[in-house]
């Protein structure tokens, strides 16, 4: 049986589409005094249960923590999590003297109720190390060619720094035509301040397709569209599994002159044109 988090309903609905399992009814209730509690009122007994939530806030994971347990109360024979977007990945290291390694304490958590873990393109793909059970990190970069226009001219797929080019390859391959390249993107983690250099790939008339894994804040992305506008490129698209797009994110992008943002339903936004969920079920 699927189990959903409240903030993962569609991604869990998909996925037992895909899988053919049942998709569970599940409560969320919160006390006044602000705990909270979920109920899984259908039995899974005897079966295989899925938990599926992206730990997209503190509360998120707490209650992927309570709907671990209610799997196990309830007698599954096994425990799968599924965490289509997995906070505090950004967090792999102690970058002051002080800081917790915040995605290793996550990971711990979640490994005491399950057998088994499936993350959607983490930002640091080695956070799967910290889980005390088996973690796969599933790659879903090749559906972001899915929403992309046919039409394309002669299409640049860029990434905004070279750690995320095999995304942008990945995308590319999937579209089936175009070249990749990547900006050098060099951060300053004692004020955040981050300076973008132009990649020399020519992008005059073409159409450029930015890929990245996930889009927070939007700063550097419409950086990077400003860059490329001021060296005519054509059309820009901006593509990206999780659209976490807090704040003003959206509006910075479409201000900056993006033709449209695409991402995946990892995260649930309005910008969400296309599913992972079918990646994760050929891995499940």
């Amino acid at each position: 049986m699927i189990i959903p988090g409240a903030d993962t309903q569609a991604f869990a609905a998909t996925l037992a589409e895909a899988t053919g399992e049942r998709l569970g009814r599940v409560e969320y209730e919160r006390f006044p005094d602000g705990e909270h509690v979920v109920r899984v009122p259908e039995a899974v007994s005897g079966e295989r249960a899925v938990v599926v939530a992206s730990t997209v806030d503190s509360d998120a994971h707490l209650q992927l923590l309570q709907l671990q347990d209610a799997a196990r109360e309830s007698g599954a024979s096994e425990v799968i999590t599924v965490i289509p977007y997995m906070g505090y990945a950004r967090q792999d290291e102690a970058f002051k003297p002080g800081e917790p390694v915040s995605s290793r304490a996550m990971a711990r958590a979640i490994s005491t109720g399950t057998d088994r873990v499936l993350t959607v393109n983490p930002h640091e793909p080695a956070v799967c190390d910290f889980f005390d059970v088996p973690a796969t990190n599933v790659d879903a970069a090749s559906v972001l060619a899915d929403p992309l226009p046919a039409d394309l001219t002669n299409p640049l797929f860029l990434s905004p720094d070279e750690g995320a080019i095999a995304l942008a390859t990945t995308v590319r391959d999937a579209y089936g035509e175009g070249e990749t390249d990547f900006f050098e993107k060099d951060r300053d983690y004692d004020t955040g301040d981050i300076e973008i250099s132009p990649s020399d790939a020519p992008v005059e008339g073409r159409d450029v397709v930015l890929v990245d894994d996930i889009i927070a804040t939007g700063s550097t992305m419409s950086e990077s569209v400003g860059v490329l506008d001021d060296r005519d490129a054509e059309r820009v698209f901006v593509t990206c599994i999780h659209p976490m797009l807090a704040s003003n994110a959206l509006t910075k992008l479409n201000s900056a002159g993006v033709e449209a943002v695409y991402g995946t339903d990892t995260l649930e936004r309005a910008v969400s044109e296309v599913s992972a969920a079918p990646v994760v079920a050929e891995e499940l």
